[in-house]
């Protein structure tokens, strides 16, 4: 049975991916603002179940979205756009051929906002992460998820490029 979902969830990506390849989908977010992904390491092991079916070209994107550990946010938003969607689902199908591994979802935002809110509203983004990580067929027992709110910053100015960089889920295998 359990083979079984992992196959379900391999195939799932599989096809996801492929239609993401294929042409543009409507994005989730409600802002123009996006920020852009920053790369904090390379992961090692990045081929999946499906990866002896993969093209070489096919290998070094997903190998170039598993490095990507960062999944970044609209302003007062945890939908996911496709940049985000992309790296979550490299991260997923990672996860689903590598049963053993656990990882930490962490919500963060930007300095605007109450601590409360921004505490909340980090909660819903590493949620968010960790919703879509499940559809993709991985066990919610392996993901924890934590709220940091703004009190994890990358960037300590007060200006629009530095906020977009604070407003992230950051993905933490452990």
């Amino acid at each position: 049975m359990e083979n079984r979902k992992h196959l379900v969830a391999s195939l799932i990506v599989a096809f996801v991916l492929a239609g993401c390849a294929g042409e543009q989908a409507v994005k989730s977010g409600t802002s123009e603002d996006q920020g852009a992904s920053a790369a904090t390491s390379s992961a090692t092991g990045a081929s999946g179940t499906s990866g002896a079916a993969l093209s070489d070209r096919e290998k070094q994107k997903r190998a170039e979205l598993l490095a990507q550990r960062r999944v970044h946010f609209a302003f007062d938003s945890s939908a996911i756009d496709d940049e985000a969607r992309a790296i979550i689902e490299a991260h997923a199908a990672h996860l689903v051929s590598n049963p053993q591994i656990k990882l930490a979802l962490e919500g963060n935002c930007d300095e605007r906002g109450t601590r409360e809110y921004n505490l909340a509203l980090g909660e819903r983004r590493a949620q968010s992460v960790e919703k879509m990580m499940k559809v993709l067929g991985v066990a919610g027992n392996r993901i924890k998820t934590v709220a940091y709110g703004e009190e994890k910053p990358l960037c300590q100015e007060h200006n629009e490029s530095c906020w977009r960089q604070n407003r992230r889920a950051e993905i933490v295998y452990k």
